[in-house]
């Protein structure tokens, strides 16, 4: 009896690891997307910049994360997964450690849909999916013009540089706009006054999400930026603001995958003036054909400026076309001319050159299902008060970091790519 029983408890031991991890078993995975590429500049509008040529290595969104989901019952599944930027160089401890998160968050699975907090992708972002078929190695229009290069963040502030007083009042020392354009390379509109705009978001930061269930295709899609940075100032001189922002899309998929369509808005309050609303929207679509794969999308943004109305407009069209163990990719995008206040002389004087134009043409290699060589050229024009650029380049001529160039500087990319995921 008692070599029995003792047997039963080995054999209750042994199992309880495998019960364990069969509850929380944890996916980790990951891509490793860098490229080699020859990156020539132009000289800038101002002159202080000269052409430049050089090589460089890239990383393109190189990322890992976890993930794991659990059965509840009911039709219920809870989830979690956690992602963030790969560091693929050294920089003797300086950053060690800080990695920037990208899609994470927390939520529940079910019939009523998928509900989560987190940061993440906007449901308007999330369109670039059903279009962008044309980007090769990383350059393309979503990394460049199309949502004004979009980055991540929070809700904006005036009263960032805020100091604490001897009895825990606040000192406002500066009203500079943080969390939004202030820290962007394409924020700001160039050489328009008064200054200005911000990027789309990419990702909203610590905010609420709603994906609905699909249904014959369609699916809608909700995210809602909070209002944390309110602020309660008793000071008259202090105008309080109340920033806040959502976003919303309405997608159809239909005939496999192959046919694709949707409509997203985003409205940001108290972004670029308190008091008013920043609004804008995009459609698009796309068709695979077999033969050949497209895709467009058309975004229209108004910035709600102390002076009036800032208006930016883009569009964008993306082509693959299968071969071999590959495709060819190449797209085309387009930033019009901003329009209305702060350009309205310029316009008149005709030295509104505010617009900027991306095309890129290249081959993708797919090795396996998870590895993928490519190879090819894009290029981004600039007008002469534009300064668009990619999310991920070397640095320029004045040693700027990742994509920040001085006005009118054109860049041109050769590049060979590998991406490996895991």
């Amino acid at each position: 009896m008692q070599k029995k029983l003792l047997g039963m408890a080995v054999a209750a031991a042994l199992a309880m690891p495998a019960v364990a991890l069969a509850q929380s078993a944890v996916q980790v995975y990951g891509t490793v997307h860098l490229s080699l590429n020859q990156a020539k500049y132009t000289k800038d509008t101002a002159g202080t910049v000269d052409d430049t040529t050089k090589f460089g290595v890239t990383s393109h969104a190189s990322n890992w994360g976890l993930r794991s989901t659990e059965t509840l019952g009911g039709g219920m599944t809870a989830w979690f997964q956690v992602e963030y930027n790969m560091k693929m160089a050294r920089d003797n401890g300086t950053f060690d450690g800080d990695a920037t998160a990208r899609n994470s968050g927390v939520g529940l699975r079910g019939n009523f849909g998928n509900v989560y907090l987190g940061t993440w992708e906007t449901p308007w972002t999330q369109t670039f999916r059903l279009w962008d078929v044309g980007t090769i190695g990383g350059w393309g229009p979503t990394t460049a013009i199309i949502g004004r290069r979009e980055q991540t963040g929070t809700n904006p502030s005036r009263f960032c540089a805020n100091n604490s007083g001897a009895s825990g009042g606040a000192v406002v020392t500066a009203q500079v706009i943080c969390g939004n354009g202030a820290e962007s390379t394409n924020g700001a509109f160039p050489g328009v006054a008064p200054a200005g705009g911000y990027s789309l978001w990419r990702r909203y930061s610590y905010a609420a999400f709603y994906e609905s269930p699909l249904f014959e295709g369609v699916q809608f899609k909700a995210a809602w930026q909070p209002n944390e940075r309110k602020t309660n100032f008793t000071n008259p001189a202090v105008v309080n603001e109340n920033p806040s922002s959502w976003s919303a899309s309405l997608t159809w998929t239909g005939l496999g995958g192959r046919a694709r369509a949707f409509a997203a808005t985003m409205q940001s309050k108290d972004w670029s003036s308190v008091g008013q609303t920043d609004s804008g929207y995009t459609v698009g679509g796309g068709y695979d054909f077999g033969m050949v794969n497209v895709g467009a999308t058309y975004e229209d943004y108004t910035y709600k400026l102390a002076a009036g109305d800032m208006k930016a407009k883009e569009w964008a069209v993306g082509i693959a076309v299968p071969l071999g163990p590959g495709k060819i990719g190449a797209s085309y995008a387009k930033a019009k001319k901003l329009t209305g206040a702060g350009v309205d002389a310029s316009e008149a004087a005709g030295t509104n050159e505010t617009d900027a134009k991306m095309w890129n043409l290249g081959y993708e290699w797919a090795l396996s299902k998870r590895t993928a060589l490519g190879f090819g050229i894009a290029k981004i024009d600039n007008g002469a008060n534009q300064v668009f650029s990619w999310t991920a380049t070397i640095p320029v001529q004045n040693g700027w970091q990742s994509g920040a160039v001085p006005q009118g500087v054109d860049i041109t990319n050769i590049f060979v790519s590998m991406r490996h995921s895991f």
